[in-house]
């Protein structure tokens, strides 16, 4: 198997795409509509899914429309013109905010959290 293959079928197998040791994060910054903060059953998914990650990278937005559909039928793709790659250090624990439609993407360090 070829190194190309092999990267595409790590992907697919673990669901997320990973480059020295980075993981690609997908969230819509754009307001009106977010993307995975508005599909409570696939958001998870939503975030690391390596098609949209591809389609992303190569700026090919009909197709990613046309792979949307058919993966997900039920997933409302009003964030999904303005999907963005935030590059994550494996393990990294996050959670992506929305506010009016925006989403942004908040690490457990960015956080300044206070102890009672």
């Amino acid at each position: 198997m070829n190194n190309e293959l092999k990267v595409i079928a790590d992907e697919v197998y673990t669901g997320k795409v990973v480059r020295d040791g980075k993981v690609a994060v997908l969230y819509s910054p754009g307001f009106g509509a977010g993307w995975s903060t508005w599909d409570y059953d696939n958001g998870e998914t939503l975030v690391f899914d390596p098609m949209l990650v591809k389609y992303v990278e190569e700026g090919k937005t009909e197709e990613m429309y046309e792979y949307v559909a058919m993966r997900y039928p039920d997933t409302y793709t009003g964030g999904l013109s303005d999907l963005t790659i935030a590059w994550l250090p494996e393990g990294t624990l996050f959670r992506i905010n929305e506010y009016d439609g925006s989403e942004s993407i908040e690490t457990l360090g960015d956080v300044g959290w206070i102890k009672a």
